[in-house]
């Protein structure tokens, strides 16, 4: 009785997504109409990166077993999701600079600087700078779960591994704990994929693709950033718009930019 009971419980629309506790998530601390939206929007942020991140393991172990098909599924789905997250940045711009600063102050410390999901993500597209650290205590789960996302190979670096696995002579002596640097020899195999135009040139063009959207991303939230606050300082103390214009243009995967000149 007890298992059937179970059984039905589980086939609710508002058991199964858990709508009870994720819809009394979100707990203004002012009475200011616009705090809402702002929770909304940044929870939303955090659900999506959380299916970024599940992708990307996906993708890395296809990748690794060169396999093309759900390569190429998987990240056009994760780039389809990114796309969503950027344009949730329109519906944060529907609220003025006044209506953001009549709650601003309640946030406190609180940044979007200290999303551990996104400095693992960023970890897991290759990023490695210790420096994110400083936003988590060196005993805490979040700190061991980026730490652990820069030892471990990159995204990058599984695509090197499924280029082996499809014939290309890569390199296979980097170091997946040092930050990715150009390698004209990387960009001459690079080359022969793209000339070849086959499955890894089109699985190269949807990492392209990847690095060009978390790239608009950047420049979407420090333009947002300008409207909202301007240069003023962020919350929790970080630098704000001035941090943020210092992240712009920087490729996460720079020989497939390079390689570009050659074609």
């Amino acid at each position: 009785m007890n298992q059937t009971h179970d059984r039905q419980a589980a086939l609710s629309y508002t058991s199964y997504l858990a709508l009870d506790d994720v819809l009394e998530a979100q707990h203004p601390r002012s009475d200011e109409h616009d705090e809402l939206l702002f929770i909304v929007i940044h929870q939303v942020y955090e659900l999506w990166f959380k299916q970024i991140l599940h992708e990307a393991e996906f993708l890395q172990r296809n990748l690794e077993a060169g396999n093309t098909a759900y390569a190429i599924r998987t990240l056009r789905r994760i780039l389809t999701v990114l796309k969503v997250v950027v344009a949730q940045i329109d519906v944060l711009e529907t609220m003025t600079p006044s209506q953001f600063t009549s709650f601003r102050a309640r946030l406190d410390a609180s940044s979007g600087f200290q999303s551990a999901q996104f400095r693992e993500l960023e970890a897991v597209l290759g990023r490695r700078d210790e420096r994110v650290f400083a936003h988590y205590p060196e005993d805490g789960e979040q700190r061991a779960r980026i730490a652990a996302a820069m030892r471990r190979p990159s995204l990058f670096d599984s695509f090197l591994t499924y280029l082996t696995t499809h014939g290309y002579d890569v390199a296979r002596d980097r170091d997946v704990t040092r930050p990715l640097a150009p390698s004209p020899e990387l960009q001459a195999v690079l080359l022969k994929v793209y000339q070849d135009d086959e499955g890894p040139s089109v699985v190269a063009e949807c990492l392209v693709d990847l690095d060009e959207g978390m790239q608009e991303w950047r420049y979407r939230h420090v333009k947002m950033v300008e409207r909202t606050i301007g240069d003023k300082t962020g919350t929790g103390g970080s630098s704000g718009a001035t941090y943020l214009r210092t992240t712009l243009f920087h490729p996460m995967f720079p020989d497939l930019w390079a390689v570009r000149s050659k074609l």
